[in-house]
């Protein structure tokens, strides 16, 4: 008779930046509520991607479709300033050039970037946005001194979220990150929390952050004030877009990794209610950075548990600025 040996492996939380050799640099503009992250890869990565939202603003997408013909990437540009930020992978790929990172064509190395961006011109100096001399200076900080932290930085300088009620209902929140490993399996996410609804922490349920009711001290639901009136509503607040990478040392391929990206937004799904609307821009980058073998549809499903926590991470870390507060400082209203 066959017998099947199971092992129980440990799980257990480490920091996002122990995953693998990927280096990530942040830079904002705090008051102008805005800033740009950035992860590189100098020896390239392999990426997939998966967009749900209706509104993304994105640059260089197609190098991540399974048919184009480059196989690996070198930095993923997150930041904010809606389409205006997007010349920030300009100033990354400046950088990356000086530094003899990119696909040699024979005549020249060519650094290749991707890029996705939040809109946050709502709140702060909406004149201001990442830029290539930000970028720039984001992807020196990665390569010579990462100072990736999660709260209000970076891209999520200028991040909130429960916006169906407009800008003066939504609360403050940021980007956060979370990471696991499982024997040498290790894997991380980083995701920028600038939703159109509401926030639940996946394991009980519970909202906790989002639409604020008229005296601004507890919350309201997105959704059952949306069940109010089925009548057409023109713009539902232009100023939304979640993104989120994932990234494993499991070797895969671009096709697996866009299946992962697929399946790592039901972590969306059970944290942000509503979410892939027309008036987002959910994006979700899946990256391997290693050859160990793992199980792709495991990978999957530890990614979307690995962003659920992220996207709780990045509302608990988050401060109030701009008049909207933050979980925090909800939590002291409700002790006073």
């Amino acid at each position: 008779m066959n017998r099947t040996t199971e092992v129980n492996l440990f799980m257990r939380e480490i920091p996002v930046t122990d995953v693998g050799p990927i280096f990530i640099g942040q830079t904002e503009d705090a008051k102008a509520a805005t800033g740009c992250t950035v992860l590189i890869a100098p020896q390239g990565m392999h990426a997939g991607l998966d967009v749900r939202g209706g509104g993304p603003a994105s640059r260089e997408s197609f190098l991540l479709d399974p048919l184009t013909a480059a196989q690996s990437i070198h930095a993923i540009v997150l930041a904010g300033g809606s389409a205006f930020g997007l010349g920030a992978a300009n100033g990354v790929m400046q950088y990356l050039e000086e530094h003899d990172i990119g696909f040699d064509t024979g005549a020249a190395r060519v650094p290749l970037v991707v890029q996705s961006d939040i809109y946050d011109l709502s709140i702060g100096d909406a004149s201001v946005r990442p830029d290539a001399a930000m970028g720039y200076a984001c992807a020196r900080l990665a390569m010579e001194s990462p100072n990736y932290r999660d709260g209000c930085f970076g891209a999520g300088c200028g991040a909130t979220v429960g916006k169906y009620g407009g800008i003066d209902s939504c609360m403050k929140s940021g980007i956060g990150s979370y990471a696991v490993q499982i024997d040498q399996l290790k894997i991380g996410a980083l995701v920028v929390l600038n939703a159109l609804g509401d926030i639940y922490d996946w394991k009980n349920g519970r909202q906790i952050a989002g639409l604020l009711n008229d005296r601004k001290d507890d919350l309201r639901s997105t959704a059952e004030l949306m069940r109010q009136s089925y009548e057409v509503r023109e713009n539902k607040f232009t100023g939304n877009t979640t993104l989120c990478v994932v990234f494993t040392n499991a070797g895969f391929s671009k096709p697996q990794l866009c299946k992962i990206a697929g399946m790592a937004h039901n972590g969306l799904a059970r944290s942000i209610n509503p979410v892939h609307t027309s008036a987002d821009g959910d994006s979700i980058y899946a990256v391997s950075i290693g050859e160990l073998r793992a199980d792709q549809d495991l990978i999957g499903t530890l990614s979307a548990e690995i962003i659920s926590e992220a996207v709780i991470r990045a509302v608990e870390s988050a401060d109030g600025a701009f008049g909207h507060p933050c979980l925090r400082d909800l939590q002291t209203r409700s002790r006073t």
